[in-house]
């Protein structure tokens, strides 16, 4: 099952796997996209209809942004999977294939004849990986499940916002970028298991089971039972001064977790005798003692800017920061020169932005992104690929189970 794959990526990690990509919205297609930016060449199978996140703004000459980010360096063919020759081919597809990647509601795909026991009966080197909300088996199995429902079961929005204000969702859809990273690194270990084994696996992804994992400090609260796991804020709930204080133009974030950096906080504020205070001696005696720790920085930072005090803090050893807001965050020359936005060309919109995974691998090169593909515009290309037949047979495959090939809907060939 080797790929063709982008010409130039004769050097990615993952050149020749192919996945095959059932998923939609975003816990799905975030986790094919960190696969595709590793050199998988994976096809994205959507309905006639589309991606719902086709449809979600903001747009640009017709185009979604988020559509377009997390569905980089794929290629896309339309199967109607209500029809019978669509679902046909889907299996013959995933019979040649390495992965399979589907987030329906549990049960949904083996109706539709492609889940797990259908595909690796005919292809027992499969690896098939379900993502859902709270899993393929347990009494919630069945529940509809987005991201806030994910934030809300998994204690995750206990735990966030102020203490006397209500639960708050996280500044980001958490627990669906959490179960596609999560699963795409359960891909990548099923995938090693399976060169010692020689046969693939079903891997079972729990939006809320992927977030309750990413709970560390909550579960050691709840682990020894010293303090209940609840909503601090912008404080950390286990060390002092650790979190967010207000300066003169705004706010900084300031992160002591030790007893050598409060000394050098303390010195760096002008008050050196804090460090002596027995008060103060250990990180679990700040927490304790917070209410009269607090304002003294307070004092301190009150005559000062974000930039000039993180200046001074981080200058005394003293962990700090301003606060960025996302647009200078992205236009910064740091990410710049960590490569982690690069440039597409689009058909429709020219050069876009793109996002490049996070990690440098040694010896491979970014910024080889590719735009997320239009509607149904490799279909044809991918049974050439995959299925090994020729241009006019892959056309007669694609009218026989309803659908045009990409080139016929005037997309990228």
């Amino acid at each position: 099952m080797v790929s063709a794959g982008p010409p130039d990526g004769a050097n990615e990690p993952l050149r020749g796997l192919r996945v095959l990509d059932f998923t939609r919205v975003l816990s799905g297609p975030f986790a094919t996209a960190l696969l595709a930016d590793l050199g998988a060449e994976v096809v994205k199978v959507e309905a006639p209809q589309g991606d719902e996140y086709r449809h979600v703004g903001p747009f640009r000459a017709g185009e979604s942004a988020l559509f377009q980010l997390v569905n980089r360096n794929k290629l896309g063919i339309v199967l109607d999977l209500k029809e019978p020759n669509s679902r046909e081919l889907a299996r013959r597809l995933a019979a040649v294939a390495d992965v399979v990647v589907e987030n329906f509601r549990p049960g949904v795909a083996a109706r539709l004849g492609i889940g797990y026991a259908a595909l690796a009966a005919a292809n027992p080197r499969l690896i098939y990986a379900s993502i859902s909300g709270f899993g393929q088996s347990g009494a919630l199995r069945d529940l509809p499940a987005f991201d806030l429902v994910a934030q809300a079961r998994s204690g995750l929005m206990a735990m966030t916002g102020d203490p006397d204000g209500p639960p708050t969702r996280a500044g980001e859809s958490i627990g669906d970028l959490a179960a596609g990273l999560f699963c795409s690194w359960a891909i990548l270990a099923a995938l090693y298991e399976r060169q010692r084994t020689g046969v693939g696996q079903q891997l079972d992804v729990a939006m809320v089971d992927s977030l309750v994992a990413l709970l560390p400090t909550a579960f050691a609260q709840w682990m020894f039972g010293t303090t209940a796991p609840t909503r601090t804020g912008n404080r950390h709930p286990l060390s002092t001064p650790f979190g967010v204080f207000r300066v003169r133009d705004g706010h900084i974030v300031i992160c002591v977790l030790n007893d050598t950096q409060f000394r050098n906080l303390a010195r760096c504020i002008d008050r050196p005798e804090l460090s002596a205070d027995p008060r103060f001696a250990s990180d679990e005696l700040r927490t304790q003692n917070e209410p009269s720790l607090t304002p003294l920085i307070d004092a301190w930072l009150a005559t000062r800017t974000a930039a000039g005090a993180a200046r001074e803090l981080n200058d005394a050893g003293v962990p700090a920061s301003t606060i960025q807001e996302p647009k200078a965050v992205f236009e910064s020359a740091t990410l710049l020169e960590r490569q982690l936005v690069t440039h597409v060309q689009h058909a429709a919109l020219g050069a876009i932005p793109a996002m490049e995974q996070p990690v440098h691998f040694e010896g491979h090169t970014r910024g080889r992104q590719r735009a997320a593909p239009g509607l149904g515009a490799d279909s044809a290309t991918v049974l050439q690929r995959w299925l090994g037949v020729s241009v006019e047979e892959a056309i007669a495959l694609l009218h026989r189970s309803g659908e045009p090939r990409g080139e016929e809907r005037g997309e990228r060939p």
